[in-house]
């Protein structure tokens, strides 16, 4: 048991009846001074095994949380790592997002994420507020930010991995693949498998769209005909997948290569050619992106691009962990690559 003050010396400065309960309370408590408390908190090892255990029983008893803020304004350590991505539920991301959790767990660091939709304002409104407490490195979700973003991350001096894409010319380091790339490469593997007709449905963020334009200025070359395109301004969905093939349907496209900048939309454009008794890929070919869970078991499967997201978050947790060490990298650019993966759908 812990061997404490009568709670009346404790609570008669109002600290438990008030809610708010400070270091000083937890010394109180467990008979030490606050000076000691705060030596328990940041170097443990500094205090006797006894003393340790009644500031930990005084903490469990008030549910006192030390404030990190005020201890990264003296230590220069937070533990905390940031990272902001467009959707939590996202299946892309959540991925990549595990596998980066699970190493800078093992590095002895928390993750604090948040979610930004596909909006530069959101972006630079969650930093603000990530910065504010202080983390020790950032995580960020592409290339392109505001102009206030990067102040903000210029003026912090802090770790920055940008994931998810690449540049010459990063805040710090990025880890990603060329989306250009990928949408030109997706073009000649459909000129190569015989397709010199085709349209593209694609979600309106700026990674997608930079796919899609790339994909349609590649096959334009390489056929000497335009694609088509159907544009959604949000994220992509099963839902948006079969009103674009609805959409390029009575547009007049009939036989050809549907390119879809995700999976989602992919896995919509088969189900609505199946509702309309159109043959895949007999009657029109259909092409995704991101090779998620579900690529390999639609019906027909669905050729795809392939990125290691795994791979991905993991190396990007060991590349932000490196830099919170003031280790240099071989690059600031690394480019993970993709593959694209041939299945039935095309």
């Amino acid at each position: 048991m812990l061997n404490i003050p009568k709670h009346n010396d404790v609570l008669k400065n109002g600290d438990l009846k008030s809610g708010t309960v400070t270091m000083e309370t937890v010394g109180r408590l467990a008979g030490v001074s606050q000076v000691t408390v705060s030596r328990a908190l940041n170097d443990p090892k500094k205090v006797s095994a006894n003393t340790l255990k009644r500031i930990q029983d005084a903490i469990e008893l008030t549910g006192y949380v030390p404030n990190m803020v005020a201890g990264a304004l003296a230590s220069k350590r937070s533990q905390l790592i940031a990272a902001l991505v467009p959707s939590i539920t996202n299946v892309i991301y959540s991925d990549l997002m595990q596998n980066f959790i699970d190493v800078i767990r093992g590095s002895g660091y928390h993750v604090l994420m948040a979610e930004t939709g596909f909006s530069q304002e959101e972006e630079q409104a969650v930093l603000t507020t990530m910065l504010s407490r202080r983390p020790d490195g950032i995580l960020l979700t592409g290339i392109h930010h505001s102009a206030g973003c990067k102040r903000m991350l210029l003026g912090a001096g802090i770790p920055v991995i940008e994931v998810w894409d690449t540049t010459e010319s990063p805040i710090d380091v990025c880890i990603g693949f060329s989306h250009i790339r990928a949408g030109e490469e997706m073009a000649q593997f459909a000129f190569e498998r015989g397709y010199r007709n085709a349209i593209a449905v694609s979600a309106g963020d700026e990674r997608a769209l930079r796919r899609k334009d790339a994909f349609c200025t590649r096959f334009g070359k390489l056929t000497g005909t335009t694609p088509g395109a159907v544009c959604f301004e949000s994220g992509a969905t099963i839902e948006r997948g079969r009103n674009g093939l609805a959409r390029a349907i009575d547009g007049g496209f009939r036989n050809g290569l549907v390119m879809c900048s995700s999976d989602l939309l992919a896995h919509g454009v088969l189900i609505e050619a199946q509702s309309r008794g159109i043959s895949v890929p007999g009657d029109i070919a259909v092409m995704g992106f991101g090779n998620q869970d579900f690529s390999a078991f639609t019906l027909p499967a669905l050729t795809t691009v392939d990125i290691d997201r795994k791979h991905l978050g993991a190396q990007a947790a060991n590349a932000l962990v490196a830099r919170i060490g003031n280790q240099e990298l071989p690059s600031r650019s690394i480019d993970v690559g993709f593959q694209i993966i041939p299945r039935a759908s095309a």
